[in-house]
């Protein structure tokens, strides 16, 4: 329900904050009051359109904070957990509107999209008047009253997942028989790649790793014959290791005569003769490992060119051809099994068909029956509405070429408006007082089935009086002990039913240069006095007070 609306700056409202409770809410005053504005505010907090002429003149901005307080379990709850909203439990949607034109929505102070406040705003309110008849608008909308009237959620969401079933299984099918299709128009091209991949058998990365090992042999082979080369220069015979060798020994025999010549000459030539020794082992090392085996070289080779032959064959890149390979081999052998498998995937259609065929005609029966139930109970509700020549009923037009997730049924509300005449589509026959009064019965029998928490009616009483405007305060008050009800009124029967009642006025403000729309909650006496005028007019006289205080005394047994 609506907690609290708080208003700052929006055209002759500077600041009003208004605490709302459960039942019935009427909203009463003079014509010019502001009861209007109070409304369009309302509106722009729900996600309605902005417009830079409901900012105050002066002030650079306007401001609608509305307060919801509803169970996690409401349908907006969902909604902001779809948009990555966090839900507190209580619900706070405002709306700032620039004097430029742009505006701002929040909710919970988390910044959002218009549309995303338009949709919780439309789960949480509903705003019904003669000319915004926004529940009645739209036929699907009819279906889901419907529904909501006879309890066939359960059976609306079963047939949904039935038709999702069934809409997979006829997807599965057509792409079975599509590819099936595609195969026996390329079967020749398809066998002959197949069984040429499958004898290439290419393996990811294989292209790489190929190459990596082609450019070592390669590179293995150049350097080889330098290796050799270096090594015959060190040990071969070429080597100066013989010559040194001897030089050394001769050395060592003079060295008894002149050890202090000698010496140092011996163990640097030593040192170098073990310098080529090591040089040796090293290349000797690095000659083991060039080696390699020619007829390697050339397999290598000859497998890395195959595989890039394939890849320009086929157009694909040579990662890409074990995949290619495991698609070509998965076509051939849909080709030699496609028909068993049709088989299979026409059975599981089939019997998808016929589950969410008979699902659908239950439903469809179950509607028919409570359209007739529906129906009833509105048409009982029209005589004290001054409608007991009219009829309500609700249309089912069933086509099953026109099947979707809650059936194939299109629910329209149909009235007649005097016996002879045509029914048809309620929005078209009945006139802007007619519409109202049946909204009234049809929210009424409704009740808290298939409705927002909070209905706001727009002076659906306008051109009614006495009884009938009695007997829509008697509905509204009925409404409203299952939903909370804002009624804009100028009907006095209709406020003295009402468990709040607002007054509208204009102040004057800076000695009458400029006004200011203000809302009081009147207290009984107050409450009296203003019935009382609704009742007199501009001067309340005794007998207007008389029987305004019947009025209230009548509301109240």
């Amino acid at each position: 329900m609506l907690a609290r609306l708080s208003i700052r700056d929006i055209v002759l409202i500077e600041r009003l904050d208004i605490e709302f409770s459960r039942g019935l809410a009427v909203l009463t005053g003079e014509t010019g009051a502001g009861k209007s504005i109070l409304l369009d505010a309302f509106a722009l907090a729900l996600g309605g359109r902005g417009d830079a002429g409901l900012v105050r003149h002066g002030a650079e901005q306007g401001q609608v904070t509305a307060v919801f307080d509803i169970p996690k379990t409401h349908p907006a709850s969902k909604i902001l957990g779809d948009n990555g909203l966090d839900d507190t439990g209580e619900m706070i949607l405002r709306r700032v509107q620039l004097a430029d034109g742009r505006t701002r929505a929040f909710i919970n102070d988390q910044t959002i999209s218009v549309q995303t406040l338009k949709a919780v705003g439309t789960a949480l309110v509903e705003i019904h008047g003669q000319h915004d008849e926004r529940a009645l608008v739209d036929a699907s909308t009819h279906r889901r009253l419907l529904d909501a009237f006879a309890g066939l959620e359960k059976e609306v969401t079963a047939l949904e997942a039935l038709w999702d079933a069934r809409r997979a299984a006829h997807s599965a099918l057509g792409a079975h028989r599509a590819a099936m299709e595609r195969a026996a128009r390329e079967a020749d091209y398809l066998r002959h790649a197949a069984d040429e991949l499958k004898k290439l058998m290419p393996k990811d990365g294989e292209e790489t790793m190929l190459a990596e090992r082609r450019a070592a042999m390669m590179q293995g082979e150049k350097i080889a014959a330098d290796l050799r080369e270096a090594q015959d220069a060190v040990s071969g015979n070429r080597s100066p290791v013989a010559a040194l060798s001897a030089a050394v020994r001769r050395l060592e025999r003079r060295a008894g005569s002149a050890p202090t010549l000698v010496e140092p000459a011996v163990r640097a030539i030593d040192a170098a003769i073990n310098a080529l020794e090591e040089a040796d082992q090293h290349l000797a090392a690095a000659l083991a490992a060039a080696d390699f085996d020619p007829a390697q070289l050339e397999r290598t080779e000859e497998r890395l060119f195959a595989l890039r032959a394939a890849s320009r064959k086929y157009s694909t890149p040579v990662d890409g051809l074990a995949a290619l390979a495991s698609k070509y081999a998965a076509d051939v052998a849909l080709i030699d099994a496609g028909a068993e498998q049709l088989k299979v995937l026409e059975a599981a259609t089939e019997e998808a068909d016929k589950r969410y065929n008979s699902a659908a005609a239950n439903l469809s029966i179950a509607r028919k029956k409570s359209a007739e139930k529906l129906g009833r109970a509105v048409n009982a509700e029209l005589a004290p509405l001054k409608l007991e020549r009219a009829k309500f009923s609700a249309h089912i037009d069933s086509d099953c070429a026109a099947a979707g997730p809650q059936g194939f049924d299109r629910v329209e509300f149909w009235v007649q408006t005097n016996p002879g005449t045509r029914p048809g589509p309620l929005m078209k026959v009945a006139s802007g007082g007619e519409l109202s009064r049946f909204l009234l019965a049809l929210k009424v029998v409704l009740s808290d089935r298939g409705s927002a928490p909070t209905l706001v009616f727009d002076e659906i009483d306008t051109g009614v009086g006495g009884a009938v405007a009695d007997a829509i305060g008697a509905r509204l008050a009925r409404l409203a002990a299952k939903v909370q009800v804002m009624a804009v009124t100028h009907a006095p029967q209709v406020a003295a039913r009402a468990d709040q009642h607002l007054l509208i006025s204009k102040a004057a403000l800076d000695k009458g240069k400029r006004v200011a729309t203000r809302v009081n909650s009147l207290a009984a006496d107050h409450r009296r006095e203003e019935i009382a005028r609704m009742l007199a007019g501009a001067e309340i006289t005794a007998e207007a007070r008389a029987a305004a205080e019947r009025l209230l005394k009548g509301a109240a047994a």
